[in-house]
């Protein structure tokens, strides 16, 4: 492996990127400054140690699915690490619509051109992943949809294979090992990590065909045997992991609950989001019943106010 000058990241000795994206690479303010300040923030703050693998599968030009695994809250960043170093390629990642109601954190996530996804209406935000993969850019997708518990290659979803048939582009697997070590779910992130080491490698592009299940169950399994080469070279390079640590699978020594058992927390989660959001639907109609019967009461030259009154209190809510 070989260092570059930004020097927490190695790539295979011989690499040769592609050259720099007319557009994406000049593109403010993604490109500059926010993945200027990435990298500083990923070398200096987080010292991270980067090992990129097969980076030149990620096109140079032209739309592409990249599909990625998640363990940890930062994969949002890594993930777009490879596309980065081949020609200064970005990633447009298709993340939950609260993270976008986030004070601050909504408007760099739409100056950089993400893609809400509000998970009670989906189609929305697949029909303007499409647009944007058949304008040429790159998407990012989570095709488990939340965080492996486990750290192992959970169930997923069809979202990944039906976007990438319909928008005629490339399906490639990128695998991160690593990052849950500097945040995941159940755990404080860790800010400034004293030795965390990620290993990223982006696969061939899979078969992509009309039939959505088939095209997961390849995109599944071609996913589950590159994370296992991830761990490989992560032990090539920087040792074996740790028993008992928390980040580290529980078929490999650690403590982590193991996939099974994962997959039952995950959908006793998903019941309880489901509940809660029945419950605000009932509170929402109700609410909604209340005005009505208020506007009903008044008189005419009071209801500009009342409906005014309305809408600041259901945007406070």
């Amino acid at each position: 492996m070989a260092k570059l000058k930004d020097r927490f990241i190695r790539l295979p000795e011989g690499f040769a990127p592609a050259p720099n994206h007319r557009e994406e690479a000049r593109e403010f303010p993604y490109s500059r400054p926010i993945i200027s300040i990435a990298k500083k923030w990923m070398d200096w703050v987080q010292k991270l140690d980067v090992v990129i693998l097969n980076p030149e599968n990620i096109p140079a030009t032209g739309g592409a699915m990249i599909a990625i695994n998640h363990t940890g809250y930062w994969d949002f960043v890594y993930g777009g690490i490879p596309a980065h170093f081949n020609g200064r390629r970005l990633v447009r990642f298709m993340a939950k619509k609260e993270i976008f109601d986030v004070k601050g954190v909504g408007a760099l996530m739409r100056a950089m051109k993400h893609i809400p996804v509000d998970r009670a209406d989906g189609q929305a935000s697949v029909d303007e992943a499409i647009r944007r993969l058949r304008m040429g850019q790159l998407v990012g997708i989570f095709p488990e949809a939340t965080i492996s518990r486990s750290f192992e290659v959970k169930e997923f979803r069809q979202g990944a294979a039906k976007i990438a048939f319909d928008a005629n582009v490339p399906l490639i697997p990128l695998t991160i090992w690593g990052s849950q070590q500097v945040w995941t779910k159940g755990h404080k992130p860790n800010w400034r990590p004293k030795n965390a080491k990620l290993v990223l490698i982006v696969g061939k592009p899979v078969e992509v065909t009309a039939d959505s299940a088939a095209t997961t169950d390849r995109l599944h399994k071609a996913m589950v045997e590159q994370l296992q080469e991830n761990r490989r070279i992560y032990e090539q390079e920087f040792g074996p992991m740790p028993k008992g640590e928390y980040w580290v699978p529980a078929n490999m020594g650690g403590t982590a609950p193991t996939l099974e058992e994962a997959t039952v927390k995950d959908r006793e989660d998903q019941a309880e989001r489901k509940r809660k959001r029945a419950e605000a639907q009932v509170r929402a109609e109700r609410r909604r019943e209340e005005e009505k019967k208020q506007l009903a009461a008044a008189p005419a030259w009071r209801k500009p106010v009342i409906r005014l009154q309305q809408r600041l209190n259901r945007k406070n809510k």
